[in-house]
């Protein structure tokens, strides 16, 4: 069975890709999880989740990722999640649509798996919070509570500590380089900043350039990752997200962003995408 023949009971729930427009360490915490301080914006490139009720309790994972074994994919574990959390009988056929890339730095990953539980909670009726969805999702990854807490945020702690922030609307063009970036490679580099000074975010300034700690050690052990920041530098101030490797550029409107996203397509994977004021699903119950 494809994705263009899917069964006609299925629904489809969309996960957006998520950047990091400024990225701090502010310290390291005693069991080895890095606190950070982090400003995340959705944008408009999505993958697309398909889902259908089950009613035997199997979660059935029917578009396997080459080397990751279905139960240790996240979307699997968001699922089995929330049969244990919510005691419920009912099990789903799960489908995922990649658009976004992976490894990047974007929380595909994360996404997907946050619209799972955000998506069955609502197909299963399982009436959990949005903040007992939060919960399990940290149970997952750092980056999966903010995709259900559904607003552009100021994060800190280990990214779990959520607060929503307004941004203005912008365009961004995202480059990936053809390289994948290990993050606890980076977590664990020698020469990483862990030390940076705390703030609070209250406004965020349009198209301000910021920073991502983690941006100089990535260039320095991944050098297609400089090399890209350099292509995009030539157009503003550009920026690493996550762990990289995608590096991104935010434009002021549509028309500028094209005009980049244009010059660098015809050397890298390149994405023209809107921001967005809020995920896809946040409105959902």
């Amino acid at each position: 069975m494809t994705l263009q023949n899917l069964p006609a009971d299925v629904q489809a729930f969309l996960a957006p890709a998520k950047l990091n427009l400024m990225l701090h360490i502010t310290g390291r915490r005693d069991d080895g999880y890095h606190l950070l301080e982090t400003v995340f914006t959705f944008i408009g490139l999505y993958d697309t989740v398909y889902l259908r009720c089950r009613d035997d309790g199997d979660i059935v994972l029917h578009t396997l990722i080459d080397g990751v074994d279905a139960e240790q994919d996240l979307s699997v574990r968001a699922a089995r999640i929330l049969q244990q959390a919510s005691g419920s009988k009912c099990g789903a056929d799960v489908w995922v649509e990649k658009r976004i890339p992976m490894g990047g730095g974007l929380g595909g990953g994360s996404s997907d798996a946050a619209t799972v539980l955000l998506a069955l909670n609502h197909l299963w009726q399982t009436q959990l919070s949005r903040e007992a969805l939060m919960a399990l999702g940290l149970q997952l990854g750092a980056d999966v509570p903010v995709f259900i807490f559904g607003r552009n945020s100021f994060a800190s702690g280990i990214g779990e500590e959520l607060s929503e922030l307004s941004i203005p609307n912008q365009w961004y063009v995202v480059v990936k380089p053809d390289v994948h970036v290990s993050t606890p490679k980076i977590f664990a580099h020698e020469r990483l900043t862990r030390d940076s000074a705390p703030s609070i975010i209250r406004v965020f300034p349009r198209v301000q350039p910021l920073r991502n700690d983690m941006q100089a050690v990535v260039c320095e052990e991944y050098p297609e990752v400089a090399k890209a920041l350099a292509k995009l530098n030539q157009f503003g101030h550009a920026l690493m997200t996550g762990s990289g490797a995608c590096v991104f550029l935010a434009c002021e409107t549509e028309a500028a962003a094209r005009e980049v996203c244009a010059q660098v397509a015809t050397e890298y994977e390149a994405y023209c995408v809107a921001g967005l004021d809020q995920h896809p699903l946040s409105t959902l119950k």
